[in-house]
């Protein structure tokens, strides 16, 4: 998954030294521990370069890759080493630089208010927005499949 757009709002505050800061939701966080105590291998795969990426998965307990330039490569490469096809993975994106990580996937994932490219390749439309209980709506259809598995 994405993380700006997809665990924020795509917002950032920045104040007068240059800091930046994002806003998460803990009810997204529920459902990817959720997810990750259902066992479901989760990766935060970023173009974006700020240390918040890497704290924000590291306080998730999910493998982070941020700033990643070639997105489908590392999809790929984590993929394989974990021993499925990309054809078994979700990938949720919200804007152009997504774009071809969602095509490669099965299962590309976006939030209603992506960029129109990234809604036209996306096979699920979550109804919640980036930030603001995506992950955890898409972790709730996750689980529900695997409980009817």
């Amino acid at each position: 998954m994405d993380f700006d757009g997809v665990h924020t709002d795509d917002l950032v505050e920045v104040n007068q030294e240059g800091t930046e800061a994002v806003t998460v939701s803990r009810s997204d966080g529920m459902g990817l521990s959720m997810l990750r105590a259902a066992g479901v291998p989760m990766l935060i795969l970023s173009k974006e370069r700020n240390p918040v990426v890497e704290a924000r998965g590291r306080k998730l307990g999910i493998e982070t890759v941020y700033g990643a330039d070639d997105k489908v490569n590392i999809l790929r490469q984590w993929s394989e080493l974990r021993g499925f096809s990309l054809s078994k993975v979700a990938y949720v994106g919200n804007d152009v630089n997504d774009v071809e990580s969602m095509a490669s996937v099965g299962w590309p994932v976006t939030v209603p208010d992506a960029h129109p490219a990234a809604l036209a390749v996306a096979r699920v439309h979550l109804t919640r927005p980036g930030g603001r209980g995506a992950l955890r709506e898409l972790a709730e259809m996750i689980l529900t499949t695997l409980e009817g598995a």
